[in-house]
């Protein structure tokens, strides 16, 4: 990763909400970074593709994914952030959705903050590969 987090508080007191504030750019970075990588997308069509990975019915779907291969601290802070409350839902997501991304968008915050930037890649990785953004749920 680009950028080396170094937290001055402890954040498994953060706010779930919180750390899915730093996961949805972390996941964006990742998913533009990537395309930019593999393909010769002109900026207009690179970001509608990137929110066919980034967007909330997306995110929920990649979990199925990585939810078999957490360990049980992340499924931990997946929990947490999959049961945090949010006063918003997004228009072309179920409120279930939307709460599963808001887990999975935690989780990459909280991995992030914790410098765990190897197993962002990892899981990553495993979700480039097993996604198919064109497939329906």
């Amino acid at each position: 990763m680009l950028f080396e987090a170094v937290p001055k508080i402890d954040i498994r007191e953060q706010s779930p909400l919180s750390l899915a504030f730093v996961g949805d750019a972390v996941l964006e970075l990742l998913v533009r970074q990537r395309l930019v990588e593999t393909t010769r997308l002109l900026p207009g069509r690179l970001h509608s593709v990137a929110t066919r990975y980034v967007s909330a019915r997306a995110q929920s779907r990649e979990l199925s994914i990585l939810e078999p291969v957490l360990t049980e601290e992340e499924a931990n802070v997946l929990r947490r952030g999959k049961n945090a409350s949010k006063a918003t839902v997004a228009k072309h997501a179920t409120p279930q959705e939307y709460r599963a991304s808001t887990g999975f968008e935690c989780l990459l915050g909280y991995l992030y903050l914790k410098g765990r930037n190897d197993r962002i890649v990892e899981l990553f990785d495993l979700l480039w590969e097993g996604f198919d953004p064109e497939a329906e749920a």
